[in-house]
């Protein structure tokens, strides 16, 4: 960002001050971390007036079987791991890559919740869940 040494003084000694404020398209926005619980969506209005479908909370996963290809609707039973944080898999916080638990077995996410509005996820075979 462009405030980068604003802590710092010019050679003068003299104290630097921003050019400018703040612009729209500079703001970021909060993390949508999507738990287990009954289905909630945001919506988000972003650059080009476009939409994003933020996942709050979803209760069931579209589970692709690799082996057979077909897609099944499954109920979340728990959120086993989550290899992008710690802190995530003990608040049972649901991102790209999350180990859950579903009543046809073990599944790897492979939507990204906060950024598609879909919890889509891959059948794990038992050697890859370990």
């Amino acid at each position: 960002m462009w405030h980068s040494d604003l802590h710092k003084r010019k050679p003068t000694g003299g104290k630097r001050k921003p050019s400018r404020g703040r612009r729209k398209f500079e703001r970021g926005g909060f993390p949508v971390e999507t738990v287990q619980g009954p289905e909630e969506r945001r919506l988000e209005r972003v650059r080009g007036g476009n939409f994003k479908v933020r996942l709050k909370a979803s209760e069931t996963v579209q589970v692709s079987d690799p082996k057979t290809g077909k897609t099944v609707k499954a109920s979340i039973l728990r959120v086993v791991r989550n290899p992008a944080n710690i802190e995530y898999s003990r608040r049972g916080v649901i991102t790209r890559g999350t180990i859950l638990e579903t009543d046809v077995g073990l599944v790897r996410v492979t939507s990204r919740p906060s950024q598609n509005g879909v919890l889509n996820a891959v059948l794990l075979e038992s050697s890859e869940a370990a």
